[in-house]
This record gives C-alpha cells, structure tokens and sequence, in this order.
C-alpha cells in the first residue's frame, strides 16, 4: 500500500527576545527541538528556517515586552504564522515557577504553543501604535506636571512661606505664577532655586498643551467618525476620547461588554468553592492606563448627565469605591454601544 503526506509537517519557534540576543527554541510534531543563540535579526533567523527546514510549516511566538512588534511583522511577511503573547499566560509547571532562564523560556513558549495553548494578544495596525506613542508621551508630561507643582509647593512649605487663601488650589493661575516669580528671599541663592523650578514647570506646561493639541488634532483628522462619537458621550472629552482610539483601538473588534470590560480591567474577580462564593473586586489583569481614564472620566459623567446621576445616587451608602467602578463600567458599555451602533449619545434618552 503506497502512502502519502496529507499534511505539511509543523515547526514551531519559541523565542525569548532581548535586545543584543535572541534564544531560540525548534521544535517539530516529532521531535522537542535545539535551542540556540542567536544576534537579533528576523532575516537571520529566516535563513536558518530555509536552510534546515525548508518544507515545513512555521509558526513563531515571542513574549510582548520591550522590543515591541517589529519581529512579529517581519516573521508575518515570510509568510509565517506569528503570536506575541502575554507572559502571565504561559503556564509553568511545578519547579519551572522558581527556574528562570533565558533558555527555559524559549523552551516553553515553543511547548505551550506546540500544546495549542497559547493565545495572541492584540497587535495594533502602525499607524495607531505611533500614534499611541504621543498619547503615553502626554501621560508621563502629566506625571512630570504634578510632580514639578508638588515640588514648587514643598520649597515654599519647607521655607515657611504661606500660600495666599486665593491661591492655594490646584489650579496655577496666571496671577499665582505672577506671585512666585515676584517673591523674594533673604538670600538670592532660594531664589535662583525657584527661579529654576519655574522654568521647568512652565517648559513642561508649554510641552504638555502643544502634544495635547497635537493629539486631539490628528485623532479628529484621521479617525473623525469616531473621535465624534466616543466625543458625545458626557464624561469623555477630547484627550479621552484620543485615548481610546489609540490604547484600545477599534472597539467594534470587541465581540461583547464582557469582552471589553475583560481588557480593560473593569470585570469582577470571582471565587468559588461549593456554595461559598466571594467576590474579590475588580481583576488585577487590566489595561491600567485606560482603566484609571474611564474611572476619572465616570466622575465627570455623573455631574452632567442625568442617567448616570440616578445610578450613582442608586448605590448611596456603600463604598464608593466600588459605586464608581460600577460607573466607569456602565460608562464603558455605553461607549462600546455608540461605537457598535455608529450613533451619538443623546443625555437624557433612556439606555
């Protein structure tokens, strides 16, 4: 009886990805494979495939970090099948969880993946991944703003120099910069420290509105419908709604709230043994950025719409905390809602 090959033999590649190298873990249907070492270039590794393995199948995967997707691209253009992967989901079985190695993990992801039990996370298109680039810039420029106010406050504090009843918010308004380039010390060398202080603050303020104006002028410009939409709904402004568009990307990939609320990390943890079942808050698994945007955002909500309002004010007496992510949650499946439906929110319409 003559056979014959019905299927093309499968190899799969586990990488571990660092900057000056790359272990590389081979492993086909039949045998568990070598590993090795090797400079990191995609092409290389490309040759190395053709060379030795040049009929089969291949399919890659590599934990997402700090080299972001540029390998993944390249291996997709060889024509392979490629995965980045969350590193909290490759299982690690008894002393694997205490041995680290760079080898080991290649060695895993090639096994896991074998296995059929690794899932890929979401790979954004280019374009929106630049895009999100400006979007993480204004976030730390945010950081730096705080913290270069909060420095500014301390001197004055640790001076002695009280802060006038007008002035004493968290809004610097021109007439209070005003007041702290005008004081004067007893010594100029305090003076030259805050003179000091205050060019960064005011670089940094300068810095922060001309990326906030660029980012909201190129969402409105390239992703319009969206902007628009995500824009109508009470609670999301301009540098939100540019968020979303740039962290989560196009939620009509979302297939349910639960799906969304998943990524995000606005779903509840669960444990349950027999009939005792407890609920452990919110799942520590979460887009944190986004998350802590939609909950800031739900405070805003519930002071403009109506809606919101009476959810809020339905939950009075227990933590508030929990009432508002119970919000940032509602909030979140009305914007799944407005993108899914391709309709403005209207304050006031019963959902």
């Amino acid at each position: 009886m003559n056979t014959q090959i019905t299927a093309p033999s499968k190899l799969y590649i586990g990488i571990d990805i660092h900057k000056r190298s790359w272990k590389v873990h081979c492993a086909t249907d039949l045998f568990s494979g070598k590993t090795f070492t090797m400079p990191p270039k995609p092409e290389l590794l490309e040759s190395y495939v053709n060379k030795h393995f040049s009929e089969y199948e291949v399919t890659t995967a590599y934990e997402a970090g700090c080299c972001g997707y540029y390998a993944h691209r390249s291996f997709e253009s060889y024509g392979w099948r490629s995965l980045v992967v969350n590193p909290s989901d490759i299982h690690r079985k008894g002393k694997e969880r205490f041995t680290k190695t760079d080898k080991i993990d290649a060695q895993l992801i090639a096994r896991e993946f074998k296995d059929g039990r690794l899932d890929g996370i979401h790979v954004p298109e280019v374009d929106r991944e630049q895009l999100r680039s400006l979007f993480r810039r204004r976030n730390d420029l945010v950081k730096d703003f705080r913290r270069i106010k909060s420095v500014i406050k301390m001197q004055l504090l640790y001076f002695g120099i009280k802060v006038p009843e007008p002035y004493d918010n968290d809004h610097w308004s021109h007439g209070f910069r005003g007041w702290l380039d005008d004081m004067v010390f007893q010594y100029p060398i305090a003076k030259a420290s805050l003179d000091s202080r205050m060019r960064y603050f005011r670089f940094v303020d300068e810095d922060l509105r001309l990326v906030s104006n660029q980012l909201r002028a190129y969402c409105r410009k390239h992703y319009k419908k969206d902007y628009y939409l995500l824009h109508s709904i009470p609670g999301i402004g301009g540098i939100v709604a540019s968020g979303i568009i740039c962290e989560l990307g196009d939620l009509r990939r979302f297939t349910s709230i639960k799906h969304l609320a998943g990524y995000v990390g606005l779903a509840p943890g669960v444990h349950q043994s027999g009939d005792n079942q407890k609920h452990r808050g919110i799942t520590m698994r979460a887009h944190c950025l986004m998350r802590s945007y939609f909950i800031e955002a739900s405070w805003q909500a519930i002071r403009t719409d109506p809606i919101m309002q009476a959810y809020y004010r339905k939950h009075v007496g227990k933590n508030v905390k929990s009432v508002i992510v119970k919000v940032a949650r509602k909030l979140l499946s009305r914007t799944l809602a407005v993108i899914k439906t391709e309709t403005p929110y209207v304050i006031g319409v019963v959902e």
